[in-house]
């Protein structure tokens, strides 16, 4: 029997490209790549809905390297798209070699995004994946020239359909007509995609891009950011959910500050690589710690702050920050 891998992002396209194949009688099983920007939990809840099984691989090492000099660039925020593809269907491809499969499906639909699904870069990433005769793109099929798998009649190309541009209206009928009635947004479940994101990590790979591991990327999705200088940074919690979250991400080298008799915020001070932060950045750290407390009314406020790795405080009396005075700082 046929067998296709298809590429689940767990947004809607891909479920349907890969429901689409199965259609035809293939076995398809989806295959779903993990990182530091995105997770699986969409693509396995939209493998169940069609009862497609699903494959998860975690590329988040080989990937975080891949976002810092992408061979194609960034998109509109710093979503290196066309690298990322390429990535996952070269990955995919081993996958399918070394575990029997004939070829690979994905979702993509020609001229969606202007960057990254043009016929020009749908191109780029078939050639780069390693595996451009093995690659069906079942919902722009009859846009796209035929396939091998086409040719050979292992499937159908009349039953496959021939989508393009940004109207979504043609895959929510599709949707419909299969009984997939639960998916995701569309721009949704990839970090580098969101603007404030994108921000936060364009600043970190400015200030220290070789050193940046994926605990500074996770770290990038809690509380407010502040760019201090060029060589220091402030993390501060909103809540206590932040808070816990925040723990796990606590390094040796990073300052943890707190307001001494207020309740409020917990603020980290993260440096550059044997960077020792001077006595204005410390100020200015604490006085945001008060800013978020509360005592972010009182005159002056005590904070204590250390390194994770020390015993006792320092304190230091400060005047919590003015909204305006920190603005500037805010990522």
């Amino acid at each position: 029997m046929t067998k296709a891998l298809a590429l689940t992002s767990g947004g809607l396209d891909s479920i349907l490209a890969a429901k689409l194949v199965a259609n035809q009688g293939i076995e398809v099983t989806g295959i779903c790549f993990a990182s530091a920007f995105f997770g699986s939990r969409n693509a396995e809840k939209m493998a169940e809905q069609i009862g497609m099984p699903l494959i998860i691989i975690d590329f988040t090492k080989e990937h975080l390297k891949m976002t810092k000099d992408p061979k194609h660039g960034y998109g509109k925020n710093m979503n290196p798209c066309i690298d990322c593809h390429a990535m996952m269907l070269n990955y995919a491809g081993k996958y399918m070699e070394e575990h029997g499969y004939d070829f690979l499906i994905t979702g993509e639909v020609l001229n969606q995004r202007p960057m990254s699904q043009n016929i020009q870069s749908l191109n780029i990433v078939k050639k780069e994946s390693g595996y451009e005769d093995k690659i069906l793109r079942p919902l722009s099929a009859l846009k796209l020239p035929p396939t091998q798998m086409e040719l050979d009649g292992i499937v159908d190309r009349t039953k496959l359909l021939g989508f393009s541009g940004k109207t979504r209206k043609p895959q929510i009928q599709l949707a419909e007509e299969m009984g997939i009635v639960e998916y995701p947004s569309p721009a949704g479940g990839c970090f580098l995609t969101e603007p404030n994101f994108g921000r936060r990590l364009k600043d970190l790979y400015e200030h220290g891009k070789e050193e940046a591991d994926v605990n500074d990327v996770k770290l990038l999705d809690i509380g407010r950011h502040f760019r201090l200088t060029e060589n220091a940074k402030a993390v501060s919690t909103r809540n206590k959910d932040e808070y816990d979250k925040l723990k796990d991400y606590i390094t040796e080298d990073m300052w943890v500050f707190d307001t001494a008799e207020h309740k409020g915020s917990t603020v980290l001070l993260k440096t550059s690589s044997g960077y020792e932060p001077t006595e204005d950045e410390i100020y200015l750290t604490a006085s945001i710690t008060a800013r978020y407390s509360k005592g972010k009314d009182e005159e002056e406020v005590s904070v204590k702050y250390k390194r994770l790795d020390e015993v006792k405080y320092e304190f230091v009396n400060v005047k919590p920050a003015e909204d305006e005075d920190i603005k500037e700082y805010m990522l």
